[in-house]
């Protein structure tokens, strides 16, 4: 680039300003007054004036060497998600090598290509702050924007719209683009077990489609769904059960139209977090003993527990002479709690229970029939259980997972978490007292009763390294058996004691299917711009994990050991929205950003989001489809259009920098003087001729 020069007129006074200030109006004032006085010399006299203060002043010349500068001009890519539909990804990719092209042949120009940062929404104004923010505003030639319009950060300050430059839209879509989305207006976080929640949308068309109906798919938990016929374009709304505590899954489909640009925003996953109002526990206890106290401190201990407890004082067919009349315990209605309200029931425990009169055989029936439907149990053996009176000659011997052997071992052991409970949930990680890493803290139990184990998980042994703690899953439900009576041992700190607390509590939260205690759990877990996907490795079974994206694609995860017991991985999550991974048994959500993120409210290309940004800054827009790559032109100023049908304008702001400046004087010193001294005796010569005359 040819550098040039430029010349303009410069002041330095010789006094500093406010003296020569004071001067000039000295000078001024007494030329007046002389021109009062004597009334002659007006023009010679002011001529002197002017030049005295001319010289004052100290004219001259300043010439400035001044190098051009290059001006900036931004191309941002769009590269959100909604960018990959139909051909919009080729049509970005051609457009910007033919500007390249174009805009390297443009002398003067400097040109950055830069993408949007995210594809969780468009940040097209984000990403061009920072690469003008280095760049003044003087030095600004423009902005040329590759996007299909659907802009959610665009400014609205007229001042700031300018500051770009003109600003130039290439639309990468179509002009009679439609699309089907179907939009959440109202979904709970939150939700009772066993109650219900509405849920609202609406399905939205762009453009008016035939019979303005959609088919609509409810899909409750994984289960099978539910279609009806519903208007488009107007609020719906859908009841839903909550079926149990923790994540409660439920997903809204539309149907598709046919053509539409893309069955991405079709669907809407609604993830609600089901919470127990109050948990309901039936205990059954047998005759008195110590550690019945445990069981009732335990359960209430917790204000979300309704306890109905019930001990067997006097058995029916006890006999002495105290009269019916002058009794004060109860009837035990077994009708009432194991046939009309046996169903309201989350738990039942039965405490060291041994058969008797007044609970008919077929109620353990209903009992096996509960819990095969979804219903929990526990059984806490005492020595009955190994004889005669056992419990697990009734119909619950279908579900218990172990048999009494008949024996009963009364003698000091210290209870031992086994190898597959140091990776179940109840029992991973259970400690107590100083030592918990060896559970040498604990106290020991002093009986237990032989069973041989039938199915479920053995997580916890006992005396000669018989199973202790049994845990199992039947039909819907689930059971666990304790093969000892002597956990209140712990409770009373008997040789240090023990974890009974946090053991009974966990148990009781497994038995009602708290989710963070499944024992082959999955999770996704959101981290920033990453999930973890996590597995329960409790059987040694590394099953696949399929993960999909908001944008429906999917991909096949490989979970690796970590220390805890548990499979997981790390993968990225660049797009904003719902995940979901799933195992082949179950399926779970996570939320990156925002449930419904705007990149997916609307796709269709559209010139509406940054038209008002093109008309203050005089750019503009164009349909690539129809136009093609326009041509690219410099233009000098500011106040103007800076685009057309088949081209697009750059400012070209003539921008220097000054590289040296010379300072000439307007006259010598010298000479200056001499001037003033000869233009002064001139008026004197003058005005002296001219008074003889």
């Amino acid at each position: 680039m040819i550098g040039t020069s430029s010349i303009s007129l410069h002041f330095a006074p010789i006094l500093p300003g406010g003296v020569t200030i004071a001067l000039a109006i000295a000078v001024i004032a007494l030329t007046l007054i002389s021109l009062v006085i004597f009334r002659r010399g007006l023009i010679t006299r002011a001529l002197v004036a002017a030049a005295f203060l001319l010289i004052l002043l100290n004219p001259s010349f300043l010439e400035e060497q001044r190098e051009p500068i290059q001006d900036t001009a931004i191309v941002v890519i769009d590269k959100s998600a909604s960018q990959s539909f139909g051909d919009r990804t080729q049509l970005t990719k051609d457009t910007t090598n033919e500007l390249s092209k174009t805009l390297a042949n443009l002398k003067g120009l400097n040109i950055r290509t830069v993408e949007t940062t995210g594809r969780r929404d468009t940040r097209l104004f984000e990403t061009l702050d920072q690469s003008f923010a280095d760049i003044p505003v003087q030095r600004r030639a423009g902005a040329i924007f590759i996007t299909d319009g659907q802009v959610h950060d665009a400014p609205t300050d007229p001042e700031r719209q300018k500051n770009y430059g003109p600003v130039h839209v290439l639309l990468t879509g179509e002009k009679n683009e439609f699309d089907r989305q179907l939009v959440l207006t109202e979904a709970p976080s939150y939700g009772i077990v066993g109650q219900t929640v509405t849920i609202r949308y609406k399905v939205i068309d762009t453009t008016p489609t035939e019979g303005n109906t959609a088919t609509i798919l409810l899909h409750a938990n994984d289960g099978n769904p539910i279609a009806r016929e519903v208007p488009v374009n107007a609020e719906q709304s859908e009841t839903v059960t909550i079926d149990h505590a923790g994540q409660n899954i439920f997903e809204i489909e539309a149907s598709p139209v046919d053509g539409e640009l893309t069955t991405v925003n079709n669907r809407a996953p609604v993830l609600v977090n089901g919470v127990r109002d109050r948990l309901k526990v039936l205990l059954v206890s047998g005759k008195p003993y110590p550690g019945e106290r445990t069981w009732r401190d335990l359960l209430t201990s917790d204000p979300g527990v309704d306890l109905v407890h019930f001990t067997i004082l006097r058995q029916p067919d006890k006999i002495d002479l105290t009269p019916q009349n002058e009794l004060s315990l109860i009837a035990f209605p077994f009708r009432e709690l194991f046939e009309v309200k046996l169903y309201d029931f989350d738990l039942i425990i039965f405490d060291q229970y041994s058969l008797n009169k007044i609970l008919p055989p077929f109620y353990f029936t209903n009992i096996a029939n509960y819990v095969q439907k979804g219903g929990a149990l526990l059984e806490a053996s005492g020595p009955s259980f190994a004889g005669d009176d056992s419990i697990y000659t009734t119909s619950l011997k279908d579900i218990l997972p172990a048999a009494p052997t008949g024996s009963l071992i009364e003698a000091a052991y210290k209870p031992t978490i086994t190898d597959l409970g140091n990776r179940h949930p109840v029992t991973q990680g259970l400690s107590w007292g100083m030592d918990a890493k060896n559970k040498q803290g604990w106290g020991p139990w002093l009986r237990q009763i032989g069973v041989t184990p039938k199915s479920g998980d053995v997580v916890m042994s006992g005396a000669q390294n018989q199973p202790l703690l049994i845990l199992d899953h039947v039909g819907q439900g689930r059971v666990a058996q304790l093969a000892s009576d002597e956990i209140w041992l712990w409770s009373r700190g008997y040789k240090g004691g023990g974890p009974q607390a946090e053991l009974l509590r966990r148990l009781a939260h497994w038995l009602m299917k708290e989710p963070e205690l499944e024992e082959n759990a999955l999770a996704i877990i959101p981290d920033g711009d990453n999930l973890i996907v996590r597995r329960r490795n409790l059987h040694n079974v590394k099953a696949d994990v399929t993960l999909r994206s908001p944008d429906d694609s999917t991909q096949s995860l490989t979970l690796n050991e970590a220390a805890d017991g548990w499979l997981e991985t790390r993968v990225s999550a660049p797009l904003s929205g719902v995940y979901s991974a799933e195992d082949g048994e179950q399926k779970r959500f996570a939320v990156i950003g925002e449930l419904n993120p705007p990149e997916w409210q609307s796709v269709v290309s559209s010139e509406k989001p940054l038209q008002a940004v093109t008309t203050a800054s005089g750019g503009s827009t164009h349909w690539l489809s129809e136009e093609g790559t326009p041509d690219i032109r410099r233009i000098s100023g500011s106040n103007r259009n800076f685009g057309g049908y088949g081209w697009i304008g750059l400012r070209d702001n003539k921008a220097y920098a000054v590289t040296g400046i010379k300072d000439i004087p307007f006259l010598p010193s010298w000479l200056s003087a001499s001037m003033l001294l000869l233009m002064a005796v001139a008026a004197w010569w003058h005005e002296g001729r001219n008074r003889r005359t």
